[in-house]
């Protein structure tokens, strides 16, 4: 290809497309809003030297493309953790994955009979068509199992009712298990299956972290995009996006933190910018029925605390879900136990409180010191701290965290792409919220991979919404041809 490329957005599926350019020796630049980080939703904060993710990422993915990037990227510096993770349910926590002799002693004779009872009463009499998460869920666990350990998490999460979120939501974010699987799994011999493919995501044992967080991924791709040519420009937020149609090129306006704009041209655009943003910013404007489908599309905010407490050693789990609606945190994140670096001081730990809400509501409006004492409030009401331990904290405020997947999510998803792509074929939307897929960072960078392999080859070889939730690439036809980027083959799955 000749010309070069601009990508807006310094996430996992940014800086991944970038490195892949720069590889290439294609020109490529990146914007990016925020001022300091690069990672986007997997950047690492450092405060007073402790560091803590927005949310836990774990590395591990069934591409292999994908996990050999990873090691190119940080050949020397990934951890391999074992993982343990629970759910806090009435005052007990339960572990998860399942283990079915636990959860029948926690639960109790009484209540696990009637999970059972509920469980066969969906396997007999299912829900044909799903179209909810409450259905989805219920076909696959039970209704009463439905109700214990996704209703209340869920609807933290969302802050709207089941029934009101799509069953793809559920389909993508639980696929392959169920509860006859998880009780299986529990019951049987603990070992790595030989070929990853067979691993479900929801149940893995082990994975890779970075030991300084998965911002330290990001960083490395950020600085080898530099030292191989490329443009990094933090603290940039795009503000117009227009197209040449004679000339077939982009000219980009991005503004810094002072108001002063500065302007670009490219080739190809590669955003993962939200839909809406995006939408607003395009020129020749976009449909009046595209406008409208991409103000419909919502999203979930999100607010981190982290607090730094003396290390009573009451938390070895990475993270918690909790299931009590008397709190409003929904999960709890033990960055010490993701890597011992993440805290630099062994006499302290670091718990990340996560409260999910909409900007602008009583949550998100709260101060700092007002969301610090809630945090260590009911971090104190679960059993995990006393408030004496809680010496200092921190909040992190993350605009647009989760696409929401309503019932109108999809169709206004396909009338932007559709109009998109017939009006301008060289941008290209990649990662979650340039797609608005609740996927996770595999699954970004894979999309990236394929968008690269469209760039490089000047035509469309690969659809990248055919990327699963596995980041396993699913196209109904024959295997896909070279790689560019990787020197392989990608070898894409028949549709299923």
């Amino acid at each position: 290809m000749s010309g070069n490329v601009v990508i807006i957005g310094a996430g996992p599926a940014g800086l991944t497309a970038a490195y892949l350019l720069a590889k290439q020796q294609v020109p490529v630049s990146v914007i990016e809003a925020d001022p300091h980080y690069v990672g986007g939703l997997a950047r690492t904060i450092n405060y007073k030297g402790f560091h803590f993710d927005i949310g836990g990422h774990r590395f591990f993915s069934k591409a292999k493309a994908v996990e050999d990037l990873w090691t190119e990227l940080l050949p020397d510096d990934l951890l391999e953790r074992p993982r343990l993770s629970r759910i806090y349910y009435r005052g007990k926590f339960f572990s998860y994955p399942l283990k079915a002799s636990e959860a029948l002693w926690k639960l109790g004779v009484i209540e696990s009979a009637l999970c059972l009872a509920s469980y066969a009463k969906a396997k007999m009499w299912p829900v044909k068509e799903p179209r909810t998460f409450a259905d989805w869920v219920s076909n696959q666990f039970g209704e009463r199992l439905f109700r214990i350990f996704f209703k209340t998490y869920t609807e933290k999460v969302w802050g709207m009712d089941c029934r009101e979120i799509s069953a793809d939501w559920a389909a993508q974010r639980i696929k392959g298990l169920s509860l006859g699987r998880a009780i299986l799994q529990a019951l049987k011999p603990h070992r790595q299956p030989e070929n990853r493919q067979q691993v479900i995501k929801t149940l893995i044992e082990t994975f890779r972290y970075p030991r300084r967080g998965p911002g330290m991924m990001w960083e490395a791709a950020a600085r080898r995009v530099t030292e191989m040519g490329g443009a990094i420009l933090l603290g940039r937020r795009v503000i117009a996006l227009n197209h040449d149609t004679e000339r077939n090129l982009f000219r980009l306006t991005y503004q810094d933190a002072q108001g002063e704009e500065e302007c670009c041209e490219a080739e190809h655009v590669i955003s993962s910018a939200p839909l809406p943003q995006l939408v607003s910013c395009l020129s020749p404007t976009v449909s009046e029925q595209a406008r409208r489908a991409a103000h419909a599309l919502r999203y979930r905010d999100f607010l981190l605390v982290a607090l730094i407490l003396k290390d009573r050693q009451q938390l070895a789990d990475h993270w918690i879900y909790i299931h009590d609606p008397a709190v409003k945190v929904g999960r709890i994140q033990n960055f010490k136990a993701w890597s011992p670096e993440m805290v630099p001081d062994p006499a302290l730990c670091c718990y990340g409180l996560e409260y999910f809400c909409f900007a602008g509501d009583g949550l998100w409006e709260m101060s700092d010191p007002a969301l610090i004492e809630l945090a260590s409030r009911e971090l104190k009401q679960l059993g995990l701290a006393e408030s004496a331990d809680v010496l200092d904290g921190c909040v992190v405020r993350q605009r647009q965290a989760y696409p929401v997947y309503d019932e109108q999510y999809a169709q206004n998803v396909e009338i932007i792409r559709r109009e998109l792509e017939e009006r301008y074929p060289h941008l290209h939307l990649v990662g979650r919220n340039g797609m608005h897929k609740y996927n996770n960072q595999d699954h970004a960078m894979m999309t990236a991979m394929l968008t690269v392999e469209n760039i490089l080859a000047g035509r469309r070889i690969y659809d990248p919404w055919k990327v699963n939730q596995d980041a396993e690439y699913i196209e109904a036809g024959s295997a896909g041809e070279e790689s560019s980027v990787s020197g392989e083959r990608w070898v894409p799955q028949r549709a299923r």
